[in-house]
């Protein structure tokens, strides 16, 4: 149940002001609406946890890393609303996104007697976040749970909309259902301790939303990328709640994955393929899908739809903000072995590999691609074949 802790800064002090909330975004789910409060000095504040369902118990669920920085100081804040108060800690990483990981949550519940009313409350990043999700919407068929992501890639993706899931050797994130959190808490001052890599690896998320919903977005992140990298409280603010907007409106059409929300994984299908085919853990999860809208922007300019000035454009943004932009080779049939993988990706159909594609007006659309112009575009984007993929990030 543990693993070596991922390098990080050292702890942040409770802060000594009042809590401050920027903004609230609303998830509009009729009776499953929800807040996404984003502020600073949250995680320490018992106000920030007041109207939470109320339980004879709560349970935080980390990782070893976050456990360190964060886990006391949210325990005590949560100590006025429940009468108990207990934690469970997670090794660290994208590759014990699993079973056996999952089942120490579900241990940590049934060994504490916890109740059908108890509430989860998932502190840390994406990791920590699906899994618990995941557990909530399993243990005793369903308990609540509140998103506190300590990463940017949490803050602006992972920890909304209600996805939840493990990963599987053949497949990320293909086990798991779709559950609403109770309410999402972004605390920024979280991002001060997370290490460069994983910064950037949430910078991948935040520039997603302007390819798919808002070219203006893409503008500001270009014009802001120095002040995003160096965490500019004030870029930062701005980042991650127009980032919950875009995705809170597209959620609120649709809650599923059935048609509109499937925009959302703008460079993912190619991304996914990186991360299973390198081996979970190997490259982030952000870095993944940065390298995967390079790909999917190659598409989508051989399918018309935008010009080489902009794939040429977004490479440079991907690139500025430390993310790798050349996919790395995964086998010595390698357009064989990305569409072997692509091909169990939660958007295929019949056996049909669909891709998100773009225009240059901001519009995202999920088609059917052709196996031959899919390996076009993969052989042109990877490595050339004496560099190892270990070399690529």
């Amino acid at each position: 149940m543990t693993t070596a802790a991922r390098p990080t800064n050292a702890p942040l002090p409770a802060p000594a002001e009042a809590p401050t909330v920027l903004h609230t975004v609303t998830i509009d789910l009729g009776a499953r609406s929800y807040p996404i409060v984003i502020g600073t000095g949250l995680l320490d504040a018992p106000s920030t946890w007041a109207g939470l369902p109320r339980a004879a118990s709560a349970m935080v669920v980390t990782n070893t890393t976050v456990a360190p920085l964060y886990a006391a100081r949210l325990c005590a804040a949560l100590q006025p609303h429940y009468p108990r108060v207990l934690q469970v800690v997670l090794p660290d990483g994208e590759d014990h996104k699993d079973w056996p990981t999952l089942n120490l949550i579900f241990d940590a519940l049934l060994g504490q007697g916890c109740d059908r009313k108890t509430v989860l409350f998932a502190l840390g990043g994406g990791v920590i976040g699906d899994m618990t999700g995941f557990a909530a919407a399993c243990y005793m068929r369903g308990v609540p749970f509140v998103q506190v992501p300590t990463t940017l890639l949490a803050q602006v993706d992972s920890s909304v909309g209600g996805k939840t899931a493990i990963n599987h050797p053949l497949g990320k994130n293909m086990i798991g259902a779709f559950y609403q959190p109770v309410r999402v808490v972004c605390d920024l001052a979280t991002l001060g301790t997370l290490p460069e890599r994983e910064f950037n690896a949430g910078l991948a998320e935040v520039i997603k939303y302007g390819p798919i919903a808002d070219p203006g977005l893409l503008d500001w992140i270009e014009a802001n990328l120095a002040r995003l990298r160096a965490r500019d409280p004030a870029a930062l603010a701005h980042a991650v709640r127009r980032s919950c907007e875009i995705k809170a409106a597209v959620v609120g059409q649709d809650e599923r994955e059935s048609g509109l929300r499937a925009i959302l994984n703008f460079g993912h299908t190619f991304g996914h393929a990186i991360e299973a085919g390198l081996g979970y853990g190997r490259w982030l999860h952000g870095e993944a899908v940065g390298c995967g809208m390079v790909m999917a922007a190659h598409l989508s300019h051989r399918l018309g739809r935008v010009s080489a000035a902009y794939v040429q454009r977004l490479t440079r943004l991907i690139e500025a903000a430390g993310l790798p932009t050349r996919a790395p080779r995964l086998a010595d049939d390698n357009a064989a072995r990305y569409l072997g993988l692509m091909r169990v990706d939660k958007k295929a159909e019949a056996g049909a590999i669909r891709f998100v594609v773009v225009d240059e007006l901001g519009r995202a659309d999920l088609c059917p691609v052709p196996d031959a112009l899919v390996a076009e575009v993969i052989e042109a984007c990877c490595a050339q074949p004496q560099a190892s993929a270990a070399s690529t990030v």
